[in-house]
């Protein structure tokens, strides 16, 4: 399970402002941005692609908002929803040995199949919440590859990096 970090916190921070209706957390690992996106939306989904995981979640849910389902991105997800959370994955594979953290050879391969499928899953006027890093190299290029207008809504130094918080909207 991929213990929240600075990451996961940045992007936790925005949920209060973004939740509402339906939303779909890809990747939720310990489930901490499901439960807060639960407190201001309808129904939340929260996927990850660890089975295990899935299902000690599910065990340990106490909040009926919220439904764990085992899916690699969107591949086991129906519907369409107000708000996507995800915080990939985002290393280039050279930096990183975790494999929670490794977002392919660029860092971006995960995130370009994320938005590649994203669109067909949002409702009219839905928005993603999508974390990147510096070490993502043309990000917005791939923004604008699938379609999306984008905005940064926040960023972060960290040690290394930086981190970034992005809001798409389908062009």
């Amino acid at each position: 399970m991929y213990e929240p970090r600075e990451d996961s916190f940045l992007l936790l921070k925005h949920i209060k402002s973004y939740a509402s209706g339906n939303v779909l957390e890809i990747g939720t690992g310990s489930g901490i941005l499901a439960q807060e996106a639960a407190k201001y939306s309808r129904e939340v989904v929260a996927c990850d692609i660890n089975k295990e995981l899935i299902e000690k979640l599910s065990r340990e849910n106490k909040n009926r908002e919220i439904q764990f389902i085992h899916s690699n991105l969107f591949s086991d997800i129906n519907g369409k929803f107000n708000l996507i959370l995800f915080n990939p994955p985002y290393l280039p594979s050279k930096k990183i040995k975790n494999k929670e953290l490794d977002g392919g050879a660029k860092g971006t391969e995960v995130i370009a199949r994320f938005l590649y499928h994203a669109k067909r899953y949002l409702k009219e006027k839905g928005k993603i919440l999508l974390l990147c890093n510096s070490l993502n190299e043309n990000i917005e290029e791939l923004f604008m590859k699938y379609e999306y207008k984008f905005n940064k809504i926040d960023e972060q130094k960290m040690f290394f990096e930086k981190l970034f918080i992005y809001e798409l909207i389908l062009i």
